[in-house]
């Protein structure tokens, strides 16, 4: 039984049950964490932005915010340029942010009131080689907010919102993948009724809130209550050790 111990701490699981044996391979939940995961259709459409008004309308939340970047082909996950390294040379980094200048995204967090900020840097297909690293920053924070698609393949959160911009064609693979597990959409439009995205059914658009928003209010009393209501609950974040 040690074995399972030993196992479970070394990876931050001390609140899974360690007397299991394959605790960490198990679904299992944290004992106090609260999980928001801010995602959407595409870039540049306001996801830092609903993330940051979210952290600024739950000050006392206290957020440990993340961003998470998925690079491609030739980029480095260690400064974000061009590179020749392998995949094995530089497979991920992750960025304390000092900053609170507002420069960049998670300096915004910041800015914004978060504890903490991270940026999470990784190369594309390759996310779940930073996920124990991730797993031990974040250990321990009662209340994290991560601007991601893809972590919902490691992590079932308390709220999943997702950000939707009819105007923009674009709709990520990581996007459509996690639709249909959205508690509400995030809508740079009046109305989702006239998005014609391919492959997205219109069903799966009218199945779930629908919190429209401008670009001068990212975030609505409407959508804080919709958050806060989600976390006020005794259900934690639930950490997937071994996503499908």
């Amino acid at each position: 039984m040690s074995f399972g111990v030993d196992r479970a701490r070394t990876h931050g699981e001390e609140s899974c049950s360690p007397w299991l044996p394959l605790a960490p391979y198990l679904n299992c939940y944290t004992r106090t964490m609260k999980m928001v995961v801010v995602g959407g259709n595409s870039h540049g459409i306001g996801k830092t932005s609903v993330a940051a008004g979210i952290i600024s309308a739950l000050p006392h939340r206290k957020w440990l915010a993340i961003k998470l970047t998925q690079f491609g082909h030739g980029v480095c996950s260690v400064d974000g340029h061009d590179c020749d390294c392998t995949p094995e040379d530089h497979p991920f980094s992750i960025l304390d942010e000092r900053d609170r200048s507002g420069a960049t995204d998670t300096s915004r967090f910041l800015v914004a009131g978060a504890q903490r900020a991270l940026w999470v840097r990784v190369r594309w297909g390759m996310l779940e080689t930073v996920i124990p690293s991730l797993r031990s920053a974040i250990d321990g924070a009662a209340n994290v907010i991560i601007e991601s698609n893809s972590i919902l393949r490691y992590y079932e959160p308390n709220v999943y919102l997702s950000v939707l911009e009819p105007a923009t064609a674009d709709f990520k693979v990581s996007a459509r993948e996690f639709l249909p597990k959205a508690d509400a959409f995030v809508s740079l439009a009046p109305t989702l009724a006239n998005a014609l995205w391919d492959g997205i059914p219109a069903e799966q658009l009218r199945a779930k809130p629908v919190f429209p928003v401008t670009r001068d209010c990212y975030v609505t009393p409407e959508i804080a209550k919709f958050v806060e209501d989600h976390l006020t609950t005794e259900t934690a974040a639930r950490f997937i050790a071994s996503p499908t």
